[in-house]
């Protein structure tokens, strides 16, 4: 319904929009105190004003973590036994002291997680109150937050007593005391969405991915996708939407619960978490288009042209930093190649693979014409019977959780000050595009 301010207010923007969209075009690299107008405006992409040694993401060699590739960290941490993938409780050893854990380091990290696994039964009142058909991002971060009277970090700073220095302690803390209860929340989400409310009981005795593939009622092989999953999922710099909006919300020394409430909020945005699920969403598609049928290499090539042609994407494609194969991509094909070679959908995913890179390189668009991540692992989690598109990016969160965590446990240990970058207006950066100097003041 129009209203009056709302008439006024659309007649302003279609005024502003010209504004913005000349700067982009035809002043983008005029610099401004460093940086152009083009990176002020666009996200502040590629301006290096961050700092995490926690993970690395190099053009070519993909996500480091703790300067470790992704495929020296699945060879080198430690695995349950008889299982394909490490630990994950593991893996947050190494986020957070960037070593690798030995057996004692192990042992002592399991227990650790499997004493602070128990959720409080409000909890599960949160969970159970939330209006059907919520969406489980929403439930996810509701009850994240919910936890926060749990935080010791809070209570600490509440009382007066607690010096800058021992920041880091409580943090640690609340951490551990967050992570370790993740299977349970997400898989209780799962259960109230999905299953008409019927729980699985944790299972004490199993580690963090074992026991999520049991709570969410999947047998082996399940478990190890979960390790999978929640390892390459955990970190990604310190610049992506979920990491970001982590250490923001962290630098204003929020506590854990409220930092990772507003990733997992972050992470919901259909720019960055959900893409995983919009390529299932468009496999399927595809293989409607086809009837199901496994085509020629020819025939997808048509098919993938006509799709470029009509002004469509290929979802799953290309990647702002990476310049080659995601190796979390790649980590997934590997593991899909040995498990579910024969899958309808990994048949497509596998042809997409091969046709799709060399086309974008010919139409000549893409700086990265090939897979990242979310072009395989809805994929695995369709295979193994999650099929609830919008679950997905929990399973994303619990995983990103682990390394945004480890950043905020070293942001306080560090002292990181409140992020407060300068903001100027449209009509400084025209002044500045016609070569005038503008004062603003930091």
């Amino acid at each position: 319904m129009a209203t009056r301010l709302k008439d006024k207010l659309h007649e302003k923007i279609v005024e502003w929009r010209p504004r913005t969209e000349r700067l982009l075009k035809e002043f983008g690299n005029v610099v401004v105190d460093k940086v152009t107008i083009s990176q002020v405006i666009g996200g502040m992409r590629g301006v290096k004003a961050l700092v995490t040694d926690i993970s690395y993401l190099d053009p070519f060699e993909g996500i480091r973590y703790r300067g470790y590739t992704l495929p020296e960290v699945f060879e080198k941490l430690p695995k349950p036994k008889g299982s394909e993938m490490p630990y994950v409780e593991g893996l947050f050893y190494l986020l957070v002291t960037g070593d690798m854990p030995n057996e004692d380091d192990l042992q002592d990290i399991l227990d650790e997680f499997n004493k602070r696994r128990i959720l409080p039964r409000y909890v599960y009142e949160v969970i159970d109150g939330m209006p059907c058909c919520s969406h489980p991002m929403a439930i996810f971060s509701a009850v994240v937050t919910t936890l926060q009277r749990e935080s010791l970090f809070a209570k600490k700073y509440a009382s007066g007593k607690l010096h800058k220095l021992d920041y880091w302690d409580s943090t640690y803390e609340d951490s551990l005391n967050l992570i370790a209860k993740m299977p349970e929340i997400a898989t209780y989400i799962y259960a109230k969405l999905y299953r008409d409310g019927k729980r699985i009981q944790s299972n004490p005795y199993l580690d963090f991915g074992g026991n999520f593939a049991h709570m969410m009622g999947i047998g082996k092989p399940y478990d190890d996708v979960s390790r999978m999953h929640f390892i390459v999922h955990a970190d990604h710099e310190g610049g992506n939407v979920s990491a970001h909006t982590g250490h923001l919300v962290g630098s204003s020394l929020s506590d854990v619960y409220l930092s990772i409430s507003s990733m997992i909020n972050g992470l919901a945005g259909p720019l960055h978490g959900l893409a995983n699920q919009e390529v299932l969403r468009w496999l399927h598609h595809v293989m409607e288009q086809m009837d199901g049928v496994v085509p020629t290499e020819d025939q997808m090539k048509k098919f993938v042209w006509e799709t470029l042609q009509s002004g469509q994407v290929v979802p799953g494609f290309g990647h702002a930093v990476l310049r080659k194969t995601d190796p979390r991509y790649m980590l997934q094909r590997e593991w899909s190649l040995k498990h579910i070679a024969e899958d309808p959908i990994f048949k497509y995913v596998d042809m997409l693979y091969k046709v799709v890179p060399p086309i974008l390189l010919e139409q000549g668009k893409a700086k990265n014409p090939w897979p990242n991540v979310d072009a395989q692992s809805g994929v695995i989690q369709w295979h193994y019977g999650v099929r609830e598109y919008d679950f997905y990016t929990v399973l994303f969160g619990i995983g990103r959780a682990i390394g945004i965590c480890a950043n905020l446990i070293w942001d306080r240990a560090l002292g990181y000050p409140l992020e407060r970058p300068k903001s100027i207006t449209t009509a400084m950066l025209e002044d500045l595009a016609a070569g005038k100097e503008i004062i603003a003041e930091d």
